[in-house]
């Protein structure tokens, strides 16, 4: 199924997005967000800029570039909260606007050997940890 990019969270930041998630920056060719659900410590989300339905869509250099943006991000969140693994989502059944979930997994943590869950409602921070989580990223990141 192929999403309008007028009814896309990505493309038009509506009060979804903002409901789940905190912008971070703007990285080559993708933005970077936190979860504000923090159940997986860490988590992020890299969405492409274009409404592309899929990774094999782009052209060597745009995989490429979005490919380097999710490396560069999981090396921010390893360096920065030094999870066991991060775990890579890339699902998209019913909203196809490229993107990868990056959630940080660790040994004694939840979910540790399965799958993540997409959003538990279980962790929330104050304002100011997510301020905080958000600076040290854009720091590691180089916004």
């Amino acid at each position: 199924m192929y999403s309008d990019p007028k009814d896309c969270l990505y493309c038009t930041n509506n009060q979804t997005l903002v409901d789940l998630m905190f912008p971070i920056g703007h990285l080559r060719v993708s933005r970077v967000f936190l979860f504000k659900e923090q159940t997986y410590r860490g988590r992020c989300l890299v969405a492409y800029d274009e409404h592309v339905n899929d990774l094999n869509e782009l052209d060597d250099q745009q995989r490429n570039d979005f490919m380097a943006d999710v490396a560069d991000v999981t090396r921010a969140m390893q360096q920065e909260f030094n999870p066991e693994k991060i775990n890579y989502g890339a699902y998209s059944d019913k909203l196809s606007h490229l993107h990868f979930h990056l959630a940080p997994k660790y040994v004694d943590g939840p979910d540790y050997g399965g799958t993540f869950r997409m959003n538990p409602g279980e962790v929330y921070l104050t304002n100011e940890e997510y301020d905080d989580m958000i600076r040290r990223m854009q720091v590691r990141l180089g916004l």
